[in-house]
């Protein structure tokens, strides 16, 4: 008694020591298994679904039944079992050393994922012995699984035991986050990288305005949250994003159908699993929605059981990125190599399934459904068999051969017999995944690493589904992305060889707003998002250059818009030109009036000893007559583009030979009155003002001009200017008057001398002489002072070059009124009625009469 009672006292010390495992079920069986000195695990979904059966609450749960075998899945499970036998088979890699598996089917099911991994993990038979925790008999790796969610779910169960997770088809970001996956591997580019190529590639098409839609689990949310933060970073707007799942209730589908129906743009990204995407479709077909350009991403873009359904038609010209393919060699034959009489059931479903028949001979003795014996996968093509298409696959197969050279340079490194090898990884009782590194090339040439995240480089195929051969679709390459060049060389594609949706060569056009063309500006519509805008011309003195451009800038001062407001050009350039209609008047004008004047001269030249030239005193005359023909000459200044010469010269030049002018007049109007005075009894008032005086009076009334110039180009003389303010749309060249003073002391001087002379012709009009020549030259200064009056507000509110005008127009209009009111009338005289040109008619008395 007392030894049974020391027993069981050391039992239950040992049991409080040492934790003990009990294995409290049955563990369940992998569907493939082959024994080997390291085992690696795999879990598959080789079927889409399960029955799931109701608990009776009365025994344990039953096993759910699965369902509806995947051929793809199949053929990626059978490529890892071929690798595994390729590496056993091989003398480089891992001599001596012998590779096992066992794969397990998750049915599509997370639970069952979840389960599948637990059995890996736990690794042991059912035993009646006490076993210790202490060293659990684990697999190496799982591979698992061909979709993110459930490869989210076994990394986060078993990465903190440091089992590495490699997955050949799980592309969802987040499980690029070391501190949440820190075992977690894959052979599989990061959605991150899809996310962003699709991106590019909508914007490289001019794509602003998009749909989006994505499967409802971890794959498409996190790949369509990355696509949608990197459209909006490239300029795209989203003008829905809806998320559904294949189990959805049928209401859930036809509201996003009626919402594709319902929107604006023409493109649609899906980030869609392949198994989502087929309960799409079929509603899609069912409503006839066609003419969309479909975006996909790799999970079904490169999915033939999708190119060759139904709705086929619907999704010619899709486009997306998919892995690149591969040629394993001798894959196919391994697939096909699979005997009728296999005693797996999985094998088993497997070929009943393809030959559509039942191996066993079990059931009625008329049963015509038993397959004859001489079915042969190599006389099959299917998802199974087909070889062509090995994107899946062959990340499979880089896996497996990545856990090898693991294992090789963990066991082999150390060895003085093989050459040193950077990846080498010291052999000990703990081995942290995260810290693992490998590189290697695989039988293809393919070059195979994996970067701090536990990710491959990101390469893809762009692929553009186009009808071929027997209306089929066909998988044509159209261009790459590669993620490890410069970012402006990443995407690359042919677009003459793109083949868009409804079998059409151009690109089809999706967007909110069309594109604001060069000189229009962009102005957001309010409560839209920014793809959706205005295009509104730019403002005067605006242009913009460039498409869809935000804002316009103004042109500098000399430049002015064109007609279409996209670019600045020079300013047209205004001045008064010899070659325009009104330069052409001018000039016509002014060398009239000097012609006029030269005639005047010529015909009193010739008629200077006759009694009315030398009535007029005729030096006087003369001299007037030069001024005259200098006024009409001096015109032809003001004519031309300004320079700093000819600024100068025209003004000084102006109010010099006016001043001349009025001088002689003057002087002609003084000698009248003079030479009536002096027909008064003892008035001897000629000898006050006598040819010299009269010289003197006309030298010094000049000498007064010259000097009031002199100081005006001394101070402040007039200078060229381009005038940019007047008009926005051209520049005036102009003179700048300098001194304004100094113009207007010139006009001032001017009109003093012509007032004056007005007055001393006023009073001296009545005199009583037949020729008195004080009215005509009242009625010339008349003239004169009323052009000039009117000539102040027109030059003051004239623009441009009309005030150049109408200084011109004054010049030439009191040159002609006093050619015409002194000279003409003598001229009548001289050459029409020479009989009064005598003396006696000339001191004749004539009647008084009023003016």
């Amino acid at each position: 008694m007392m030894v049974l009672l020391h027993t069981w006292m050391l039992i239950t010390l040992v049991q409080a020591i040492r934790p003990i495992c009990r294995l409290w079920r049955e563990p369940e069986a992998p569907q493939l298994s082959m024994d080997g000195d390291v085992i690696i695990g795999g879990i598959f979904s080789f079927h889409n679904g399960w029955e799931e059966l109701k608990p009776s609450f009365t025994s344990e749960p039953v096993h759910p039944r699965c369902k509806s075998l995947s051929l793809r899945e199949f053929q990626n499970a059978q490529t890892m079992v071929f690798a595994i036998e390729e590496i056993n088979n091989s003398t480089n890699l891992l001599p001596g050393i012998r590779l096992g598996y066992k794969i397990y089917d998750s049915c599509g099911s997370i639970e069952m994922a979840i389960r599948a991994a637990l059995s890996l993990v736990n690794g042991r038979e059912e035993t009646n012995e006490i076993i210790s925790c202490s060293k659990p008999d684990t697999v190496q790796t799982i591979i698992a699984e061909t979709s993110s969610t459930p490869s989210i779910a076994i990394s986060a169960t078993v990465g903190p035991l440091h089992i590495p997770v490699i997955s050949h088809f799980a592309t969802c970001a987040c499980l690029s986050d070391k501190n949440k996956h820190p075992s977690f591997f894959r052979t599989i580019p990061s959605d991150y990288y899809q996310s962003r190529a699709l991106a590019q590639l909508v914007k490289s098409f001019g794509w602003t305005w998009v749909g989006a839609l994505c499967s409802d689990n971890d794959y498409g949310k996190n790949g369509l949250t990355t696509f949608i933060k990197a459209a909006l970073e490239q300029g795209v707007c989203i003008e829905y994003s809806e998320a559904f799942f294949r189990t959805n209730p049928r209401e859930d589908i036809l509201k996003i159908v009626d919402i594709i129906k319902a929107s604006s743009s023409k493109v649609i990204v899906a980030f869609v699993s392949y198994s989502d995407m087929e309960v799409l479709l079929r509603e899609i077909v069912l409503q006839n929605i066609t003419g969309l350009q479909w975006i996909g991403s790799e999970s079904w873009i490169s999915d033939m059981n999708i190119a060759t359904g139904e709705w086929q038609a619907i999704l010619r010209g899709s486009m997306g990125f998919a892995i690149p393919k591969a040629k394993l060699k001798g894959l196919g034959e391994f697939l096909t190599n699979l005997p009728q009489s296999t005693p797996v059931p999985l094998y088993r479903e497997l070929l009943e399934t393809i030959f559509g028949c039942r191996l066993t001979t079990n059931g009625p003795a008329n049963d015509s459904n038993i397959c004859k014996g001489n079915e042969r996968l190599s006389n099959v093509q299917n998802q199974y068999t087909d070889v062509s298409e090995l994107q899946i696959a062959n990340n499979v197969y880089k896996a497996v051969y990545a856990v090898a050279h693991v294992l090789h340079n963990m066991r082999f490194c150390q060895d003085d017999n093989l050459p040193s090898n950077d990846n080498c990884i010291q052999t000990s009782d703990s081995i942290e995944p995260w810290k693992v590194k490998v590189h290697f090339s695989t039988n293809t040439g393919e070059d195979v690493h994996f970067d701090r995240n536990g990710d491959p480089v990101a390469r893809y195929d762009l692929l553009n589904w186009q009808q071929g051969k027997d209306s089929k679709t066909e998988f044509v390459t159209v261009g790459s992305y590669d993620a490890s060049l410069p970012k402006q060389l990443q995407l690359s594609f042919n677009q003459s060889s793109i083949i868009w949706a409804q079998n059409k060569h151009q690109v089809p056009v999706s967007v909110c707003s069309e594109n604001c063309l060069p000189g229009t500006r962009k102005a957001a519509r309010k409560g839209k998002p920014v793809c959706c805008y205005d295009c509104l011309p730019c403002g005067e003195g605006e242009i913009s250059n460039e498409t869809d451009s935000i804002s316009c800038f103004k042109c500098p001062l000399e430049l002015w818009p064109n007609t279409k407001r996209n670019a600045c050009i020079l300013k047209f350039t205004e001045y008064l030109s010899f070659g325009e209609v009104m330069g052409i008047i001018i000039v016509t004008f002014s060398l009239l009036g000097a012609s006029l004047t030269l005639s005047i001269a010529v015909v009193f030249y010739k008629n200077k000893d006759t009694p009315i030239v030398k009535a007029n005193n005729s030096e006087l005359s003369f001299l007037l007559l030069f001024s005259l023909k200098l006024c009409f000459l001096c015109s032809l200044t003001f004519i031309g583009q300004p320079s700093e010469w000819s600024c100068m010269l025209r003004h000084t030049a102006f109010g010099i030979t006016f001043v001349l002018c009025i001088s002689c007049v003057l002087g002609k109007t003084i000698v009248v009155l003079m030479a009536f005075r002096a027909t008064l009894p003892g008035s001897n008032v000629m000898k006050w003002f006598g040819p010299t005086q009269q010289r003197l009076s006309v030298l010094g009334f000049t000498l007064i001009q010259v000097i009031i110039c002199v100081l005006w180009l001394t101070v402040s003389p007039p200078f060229p200017h381009q005038n940019v303010e007047l008009y926005k749309e051209k520049i005036i060249l102009e003179c700048k008057l300098g001194s304004a003073v100094g113009f207007w002391a010139v006009l001032g001087y001017i009109g003093l001398l012509a007032v004056l002379c007005f007055v001393l012709a006023f009073l001296a009009r009545k005199l009583p002489d037949n020729f008195n020549e004080a009215k005509f030259i009242t009625f010339s200064m008349l003239i004169f002072c009323a052009v000039w009056i009117t000539f102040i507000p027109a030059y003051v509110s004239s623009p441009g070059k009309f005030t150049v005008a109408v200084e011109i127009f004054a010049i030439l209009a009191s040159s002609f009124g006093l050619l015409f009111c002194i000279f003409v009338p003598k001229c009548y005289i001289i050459l029409l009625k020479p009989e009064k040109n005598n003396k006696r008619h000339m001191i004749g008395k004539m009647a008084t009469k009023s003016l």
